[in-house]
């Protein structure tokens, strides 16, 4: 095969892509990408592969999640605020109660494309191609919807500068305020019957805010309490896209895909020799990798052995989601092989693909319970193995939608049909977000 460049997977094996009718409308799209601005920069992504070697370490935590798949026609301000409110007060709990920072990266500003289980869906006898995500086609079961359009990578690059706009101005213009963010928690707890512990914690935190401002520390003449980071990701399934805002770094002369700070391969795409990985391995991001019930250590090791074959923390993110019911029997013994590699892998847990249940009323769901279980068991397996529980990759929104069943709020499988609005997988809404957050700050802390 050829020499590593940015549209060399084009010579490889490859899944989950659209078929374009008309290719000169495709090569004009890819065209077009190319001569616009990259969507973030080089040094941004390597502050990030920096701060994840401290995850991968033990010193940090990665906080992941935002919408299973973004789309054209719910694209507003206010929702994109909510998620990045949403972000923060996980962030501050997580913090707080678990004693170390918190990494944020959003699935946001780029995650558009999905992977489907067939090429063609079928409803009442008719049959049309799969809804691929709004960067490939539209969602209305409708012939002219279902045709691929490539100018949809245009839109779809537009809207992610502007999400990324507005994201980079909550970050520095007071949204990210540590006072204000309490604030919203501590209405959280008002609201929700949640444990005393709980609010044992937002006491905690009052307390130590009020020292801080005592002795003289406020947000007023401390920037790191009014401004945050907060990183971009998305899964990197539509390659053209990929590689047309792949490039090269003027400082280092290394490849960079400028669509987002960190990417991921899904666990239908994962094959070793095949295009995605392929593309992977030659760019300088983050990476993260879907592992399911399926995965053998050897995949693992196979994976690092091409996505980071220097072995560097902070490279390699490996994503379990496995399911609550099969997690104990599958992640020990992967956990135990890749530890005697001496791979230097952050692990996190996506405890929400393995869980998706169908509800009696016909709705895609998930049980609350079953996500909390599977974090709970993935944070207790790898204090067993003596391996690092770093992180939590998560699909929700800063909304309040009826999409997963459960919380302190008890959604019930007879309201889900009262705001069910994801194009795709069901998301926790944000009061579930919180909730989880607090849930998971003491397995942080106890790691």
């Amino acid at each position: 095969m050829s020499k590593w460049n940015r549209d060399s997977w084009r010579d490889y094996n490859i899944l989950q892509q659209p078929h374009y009718p008309d290719k000169n409308e495709l090569k004009n799209a890819e065209d077009k990408l190319k001569s616009l601005p990259p969507l973030v920069f080089a040094g941004e992504v390597r502050n990030l592969k920096d701060e994840l070697k401290n995850v991968t370490l033990g010193k940090s935590f990665l906080l992941q999640g935002g919408d299973c798949a973004e789309s054209f026609s719910n694209f507003s301000a206010n929702g994109i605020r909510d998620m990045f409110k949403i972000m923060l007060q996980m962030a501050i709990v997580l913090t707080f109660a678990g004693g170390c920072p918190v990494v944020k990266v959003g699935r946001v500003a780029g995650q558009f494309a999905k992977p489907r289980s067939s090429d063609f869906e079928d409803i009442d006898g008719v049959k049309l191609p799969s809804y691929r995500g709004d960067i490939i086609n539209g969602f209305d079961f409708t012939e002219e919807a279902r045709i691929p359009d490539p100018k949809r990578m245009i839109d779809a690059y537009y809207q992610s500068a502007s999400t990324l706009n507005l994201l980079r101005a909550f970050s520095r213009g007071g949204l990210a305020n540590l006072n204000e963010v309490h604030r919203w928690n501590l209405g959280f707890i008002k609201k929700a019957e949640l444990d005393n512990k709980f609010e044992k914690l937002a006491d905690e935190l009052t307390g130590a805010l009020k020292f801080m401002e005592a002795c003289g520390v406020t947000t007023q003449n401390t920037p790191t309490l009014s401004e945050t980071k907060l990183y971009t990701s998305h899964e990197a399934l539509l390659l053209p896209y990929e590689e047309a805002l792949t490039r090269v770094d003027s400082l280092t002369n290394e490849w960079y895909d400028c669509s987002a700070h960190m990417l991921w391969i899904g666990e239908r795409t994962r094959g070793i020799n095949d295009a995605h990985v392929h593309f992977l391995s030659g760019i300088k991001n983050p990476i993260g990798c879907k592992i399911g019930p399926d995965g053998k250590p050897g995949d693992i090791i196979s994976l690092a052995g091409k996505l980071n074959p220097d072995n560097e923390p902070g490279r390699l993110n490996i994503i379990i989601r496995m399911g609550a019911d099969k997690i104990e029997d599958r992640l020990p013994a992967i956990l135990n092989d890749v530890k005697k590699e001496g791979l230097n892998i952050l692990w996190s847990i996506d405890p929400m693909h393995g869980n998706t249940i169908k509800a009696s009323s016909g709705f895609k769901t998930r049980e609350f319970n079953n996500v909390m279980r599977e974090v709970k068991s993935f944070f207790e397996i790898h204090r067993a193995c003596g391996t690092i529980a770093g992180g939590v990759h998560l699909e929700m929104t800063g909304q309040d939608v009826t999409e997963c069943v459960g919380g302190a709020f008890n959604v019930t499988e007879d309201s889900l049909g009262n705001r069910y609005e994801t194009q795709c997988d069901p998301r926790l809404n944000a009061d579930q977000a919180l909730e989880l957050a607090f849930l998971i700050a003491d397995l942080v802390k106890k790691r």
